[in-house]
């Protein structure tokens, strides 16, 4: 499979659902030995350009308001990079932002948009990802998601080392 550099637009949820997840992912890191990384829900994925990056962000910041997404429940899965995640209802907003960057990116990458926030990447057994999805419970009915950021990462994401390469290429706040 080959391996490329690309930039993943993310949202990133406000206070107090940033710290209550990232609380969760130090605390499934330390004791899974995996990496620690942002919050996040992507919104999209495409070519490795930094330039188009910040017009895309820009645009978006400029067009859209927060973010509102009702979580639906944990789930897990074999996927690295959806190891044990939170699954968020889709929305108009959603699809509209993710629209938004995509023309904004000139990006045509069939990125299908499945709103996730991972709380977990690492290789477990199918019954400790289970075990650990009907231990978690989203104390939120719906999240406020405030920023945006446009992240260099390698594609596929697959171990540790991809998560802490991971590098912020420009960041955005919605109003």
């Amino acid at each position: 499979m080959t391996r490329q550099s690309i930039i993943a637009y993310w949202l990133i949820p406000s206070e107090p659902a940033h710290s209550f997840f990232q609380r969760i992912i130090n605390d499934l890191a330390r004791r899974y030995d995996a990496s620690v990384f942002e919050p996040h829900v992507t919104i999209h994925v495409g070519a490795d350009r930094a330039d188009v990056a910040e017009n895309a962000l820009e645009d978006a910041a400029r067009e859209c308001k927060l973010v509102r997404l009702t979580p639906l429940g944990i789930d897990q899965s074999d996927e690295f990079i959806k190891t044990l995640f939170v699954r968020f209802a889709a929305s108009a907003q959603l699809r509209q932002l993710n629209d938004i960057v995509r023309e904004a990116a000139h990006d045509s990458s069939h990125y299908e948009l499945k709103p996730h926030l991972s709380l977990l990447y690492k290789n477990l057994a199918a019954a400790k990802r289970g075990q650990l999805a009907a231990s978690i419970t989203v104390p939120f009915s719906e999240i406020t998601f405030d920023s945006l950021q446009a992240m260099r990462c390698v594609s596929p994401t697959q171990t540790g080392t991809d998560v802490e390469a991971w590098e912020l290429i420009t960041k955005r706040m919605l109003r």
